[in-house]
Formats: structure tokens, sequence, C-alpha cells
């Protein structure tokens, strides 16, 4: 059974930084690309960086370049998000996604993806 718990959400006003973290269990994560995707409200999920199994790739929404930083640390079985810049219309809930994917894939669609966290929510205020 996989298990992937993400922590680090909370509220934080325009500008700010966090740092998303989500452990897995049940699953060596040396095996699996992963991926933050968000969900606002009324919105559809969407992906917001992506990292291949052995971390040299990796994907960046758009409007997230620069400022938002995907990791990983197999050794921790642990990937992380760091959010720097952060701005309003980042309010979403923000979901861990785990996919088996060869060595370098990147994945970035929700169909794609085998499990999912229970995600953690970052609320922005300006």
């Amino acid at each position: 059974q996989v298990q992937l718990v993400e922590s680090g959400g909370g509220s934080v006003q325009a500008g700010g930084s966090l740092r998303l973290s989500c452990a897995a269990s049940g699953r060596t994560l040396s095996n699996y690309a992963m991926g933050w995707f968000r969900q606002a409200p009324g919105k559809v999920r969407e992906v917001v960086a992506a990292i291949s199994r052995n971390g040299g790739t990796t994907y960046y929404k758009e409007s997230v370049k620069g400022r938002f930083t995907i990791s990983r640390d197999n050794a921790k079985n642990t990937v992380y998000l760091q959010m720097n810049s952060l701005k309003p219309e980042d309010t979403a809930v923000y979901y861990c996604a785990l996919t088996v994917a060869s060595f370098s894939r990147v994945v970035t669609t929700t169909r794609e993806v085998d499990y999912w966290g229970k995600g953690t929510l970052v609320t922005v205020s300006s």
C-alpha cells in the first residue's frame, strides 16, 4: 500500500515562501517519477512541477518558473517543493503525485498519475 503524506502548507502573505514536503511509504521512491499538482476552487487539477526518477529532468508550469523549485531525496523517500515569491493566484490545494515512469521521464498530466497524496492547502493573501 502506497502512502504519500504532504506537509508544509499554510497561510502566507504575498511575496512569502513555503516549502512543501511529500513523504512516501510503501514504495521505493527512486523507482517513480514524482510531481506536485494543485487545484484551486472551481478549477481543474494542474501540474505545477515534476521531476524524473533520477532528478535529472524537471518540468515547471510557466507561471511558477523562477519561483518554485522541485527536488527529491530518494534516500529519505521524500520530494520537496520550495515556493518563493508566492502570489495570491498560487492559492490552492497542493497534491503530491507518484507515477511509474522510465528513468528520465517527467509526468505532467493527471491521467498518468498512479498515486495521489491527500493534499495540503496553501493560501496566499494579498
